[in-house]
């Protein structure tokens, strides 16, 4: 078993910055890709960031410009820069880390991350 355990959620205005972080501990081979999901209140669950074991990235094109995922190996853990921040971005944001014995990942508990216009 993996666990996540998020951080770094908050308030913030609109035009802000947070950073979030997930580390990941327990029984822990190799870890895979490694990404970051927002949920947001009546909506989808959607992918925000995701970065492979190798260091290719994806974002979603409503992050695109404004957010930079990266991971630190030797910590398991992955991180989540969002800058300009904007009333828009306000959700649960969740990480999610695959492993090759769980490729649909582990899921975090999340961290509500709310911005104020």
């Amino acid at each position: 078993q993996v666990q996540l355990v998020e951080s770094g959620g908050g308030l913030v205005q609109a035009g802000g910055s947070l950073r979030l972080s997930c580390a990941a501990s327990g029984s822990i081979f190799r870890l895979d890709a490694m990404g970051w999901y927002r949920q947001a209140p009546g909506k989808q669950r959607e992918l925000v960031a995701i970065i492979t074991s190798g260091g290719s990235t994806k974002y979603a094109d409503s992050v695109k410009g404004r957010a930079t995922i990266s991971r630190d190996n030797a910590k398991n853990t992955v991180y989540l820069q969002m800058n300009s921040l904007k009333p828009e971005d306000t959700a649960v944001y969740i990480c999610n880390v695959k492993t090759a014995v769980r490729p649909d990942g582990y899921w975090g508990q999340g961290t509500q991350v709310t911005v104020s216009s």
